[in-house]
């Protein structure tokens, strides 16, 4: 089974992005074959300075292999790598209605926060459905919040196999972790880097012990009282870096009480940071060895078009644009 992951290189890793994509990326490549790319294509559209784009897109393949990619066990590549991509996703965009892309709401949320309204924006779901279909993709991981893309993708996909052929995509099937779909933001609400409310994967020491101490939201419980538990941040974040002996340890210290908020924050800080020990490990290595990264997304961009043409062609044979 082959599964297919993208994410954007805008700014610094947060958990919401390890839990919501990376670790089920490195899981599912233990049960399968995984294609993941950097969507620098898609970061364009909320992205004006090129140095930015490149120090992210670098930033980004780091973090990722630190995290327990292995190129060994998956095709790791930067979108732009492959402009067979863009081809695509101008074929798929002259069977896509104007009312499926009116509908989703990624492109509204933007606007509400005033990025330009641009032709790229707008055709977002396009590309994204073309980086899907291009490799075969048979499963991707999404969030909640994500579902409704692959929806177009499938939409897309579809139109494709009744104008053209009934076997030219397959159609992708979601895989969405209930668990850990939605990452609490230290506010309570979804972390998201547009509320300012992000853990960062790889912050520095001093400053996400601060910033847990200074931004996890709690009430004014007396240190004496039992906690509330329903509606805790601090225990959301505890259960996702915790071992269940050590949740449980903090549940029952919430209802007997005896324990203030401020120590509490501190074990939800030494859970984090011994959580990503091995991670920050691993980041100083690659760090010290930059050929590396250069290596692996050159590999991964040699495999990923040698698949990008295969599927192009068969495409471009199947619509017309190959007559001799």
């Amino acid at each position: 089974m082959r599964f297919l992951t993208g994410l954007q290189p805008s700014g610094q890793l947060h958990i919401g992005n390890y839990f919501g994509a990376i670790e089920p990326a490195v899981r599912l490549q233990e049960r399968g074959e995984g294609f993941y790319f950097i969507a620098n294509y898609h970061a364009m559209t909320t992205m004006e300075s090129a140095a930015k784009l490149r120090e992210n897109t670098r930033a980004l393949a780091v973090d990722f292999l630190a995290c327990g990619l292995d190129p060994e066990k998956s095709v790791f590549f930067s979108q732009s790598a492959v402009p067979e991509v863009n081809e695509l996703a101008w074929i798929l965009s002259t069977v896509c209605p104007m009312g499926l892309l009116e509908r989703c709401h990624s492109y509204k949320e933007k606007m509400a926060k005033g990025f330009a309204a641009t032709h790229a924006l707008f055709a977002y779901p396009a590309l994204m459905a073309a980086d899907i279909l291009l490799y075969g993709a048979d499963a991707v991981p999404v969030g909640k919040d994500q579902k409704q893309h692959l929806e177009v993708t499938r939409d897309l996909a579809g139109k494709m196999n009744d104008a053209f052929g009934a076997d030219l995509f397959k159609l992708p099937e979601p895989i969405i972790n209930e668990v850990t779909a939605v990452v609490p933001g230290l506010d309570g609400q979804k972390m998201s880097k547009s509320y300012g409310n992000t853990l960062p994967i790889f912050g520095e020491e001093k400053a996400v012990r601060k910033l847990i101490n200074k931004k996890v939201v709690t009430d004014a419980t007396p240190l004496e009282a039992p906690k509330p538990t329903e509606g805790s941040i601090i225990l959301a974040l505890y259960k996702l870096f915790a071992t269940p002996e050590q949740y449980q340890a903090m549940l029952d210290a919430y209802h007997t009480g005896g324990v203030g908020y401020g120590q509490f924050k501190k074990d939800l800080f030494e859970a984090y940071w011994e959580f990503f020990r091995g991670p920050r490990e691993k980041r100083e290595h690659i760090l010290a060895h930059p050929e590396y990264v250069e290596d692996v997304l050159k590999s991964g961009a040699a495999r990923a078009r040698e698949e990008a043409s295969t599927t192009l062609t068969r495409v471009r044979e199947a619509v017309g644009l190959i007559w001799y």
